[in-house]
């Protein structure tokens, strides 16, 4: 079984279609309105950056650990 992007399966949910995502970024749009929605993005981008750099900083050394 072969499984599509815009048919992707929930616990809940059979499939989401392209009707359901349309509806999704609907809602999203009218709830936070076109301005706030590329802030949102920035965010949710530097935050998983810095996921990304704190999952791979204790291979590296840190000059505050050299300090301490």
């Amino acid at each position: 079984m072969t499984t599509s992007f815009l048919n992707i399966p929930f616990l809940f949910l059979q499939e989401v279609g392209i009707k359901e995502l349309l509806l999704i970024a609907l809602v999203i749009l009218l709830l936070f309105g076109g301005k706030k929605i590329p802030e949102l993005m920035r965010g949710l981008g530097s935050g998983i950056r810095e996921f990304k750099d704190a999952k791979d900083e204790p291979t590296k050394k840190s000059p505050a650990a050299d300090k301490e």
